[in-house]
Order: structure tokens, then C-alpha cells, then sequence
């Protein structure tokens, strides 16, 4: 039973998964949309919208929680500058997953993950 159990495993070890967690924030906030499973982009959601709360707040301390888990310092320029001013009136709900269909391949749900404008 999963009783209170949060997140997903995604089948791989945690120092894996949280790599891929950090590369896929990193991606979606450099070009603000990306195409990913919906099991990894219900994961990223979550993670992304943090990143874009820390931003908000703009302080310091917030830059460097920003830094230690986005892989990219310009990504990071890009969400304090650019990116969170323009949530600054708006409480969450920064992102929108819109359904693909199946993946060629192996029929894994696809979805396109975006920030909000």
C-alpha cells in the first residue's frame, strides 16, 4: 500500500531522478516550454513552480537555494529577471500540462509542458 507516499521513483535510483528533475527544471525555464512524459512532467511541476516562487521573493538568500538546484547560472539570471516578475501578482499555477497523445515508440503518454503567460 502507498499510504502517504508523495513523488514518483520512475524507475531509477534517487541521485538519478533528481538529476533528471534538476535538468528538465533548468530546460523548461530556459525555453519556457518542453515535451516530456506525463509522469515526469506531473514531477517537474512541482519543482519548477518552487524555483519560480524562490524567484519571486529575489532575495540572496533565494538566489542561491535558485543556484543550488538549477544547473545553469544564466538560467537562473533569466528567472530572477525576466521570468518571476512577470507572476508577481499571481499565486501559484505558474505552469500547464497539455496532453500529446502516445509516443511512437512505446506508447507512453506525452505531454507539453509550459509556463503560463
Amino acid at each position: 500500500m502507498r499510504h502517504k507516499l508523495a513523488g514518483r521513483k520512475l524507475s531509477r535510483p534517487t541521485g538519478q531522478r533528481w538529476a533528471l528533475y534538476r535538468n528538465q527544471v533548468t530546460a523548461l525555464l530556459a525555453h519556457e516550454k518542453i515535451i516530456t512524459t506525463e509522469a515526469k512532467a506531473k514531477e517537474v511541476r512541482s519543482l519548477a513552480e518552487k524555483m519560480i516562487t524562490l524567484g519571486k521573493d529575489g532575495s540572496l538568500a533565494s538566489r542561491r537555494q535558485a543556484l543550488a538546484f538549477i544547473t545553469d547560472k544564466k538560467v537562473v539570471d533569466k528567472l530572477f529577471r525576466e521570468i518571476a516578475p512577470g507572476y508577481a501578482d499571481r499565486n501559484g499555477g505558474y505552469t500547464r500540462l497539455l496532453k500529446l497523445g502516445p509516443r511512437p515508440g512505446d506508447s507512453a503518454p506525452l505531454v507539453q509542458i509550459e509556463l503560463v503567460k
